[in-house]
């Protein structure tokens, strides 16, 4: 089973595939890594050999910020947004949504449950 920036990629999953189990890493940047690296994309984790997972380790490690980096960057990013006061900043600071999407309804991923309000009595 090959390591890769802390993860355990699935033996029995093309490598292409497998590469996207590691955060910050997607479709295409396994296909560039690949590529890259001159490896075939349909080969299978358990059929690659040391060279090649070191090969791809390399890879990965010089030029994709993977894993915490990644999740650093991200949440910094969402810290400089609420730091300047922007509207996407607000927003995550109270927890709507973020892209224009209505709040009247729906929105119950960003919102949490309902809080039922007592109706108006008569």
């Amino acid at each position: 089973m090959a390591r890769i920036s802390g993860i355990d990629l699935p033996k029995n999953k093309r490598i292409e595939i497998a590469l996207t189990y590691i955060y910050g890493v997607g479709l295409s940047s396994s296909q560039k890594i690949l590529e890259k690296a001159n490896i075939d994309a349909n080969k299978r984790c358990k059929d690659l050999d040391d060279n090649e997972v070191s090969l791809i380790r390399s890879i990965i490690d010089e030029n994709y910020p993977v894993e915490g980096a990644a999740k650093r960057v991200e949440s910094m990013n969402i810290k400089r947004l609420m730091e300047i006061n922007c509207i996407r900043g607000k927003r995550h600071r109270v927890g709507l949504p973020l892209r224009g999407q209505r709040t009247r309804t729906n929105a119950r991923t960003r919102r949490g449950a309902k809080k039922t309000v007592a109706g108006k009595k008569k």
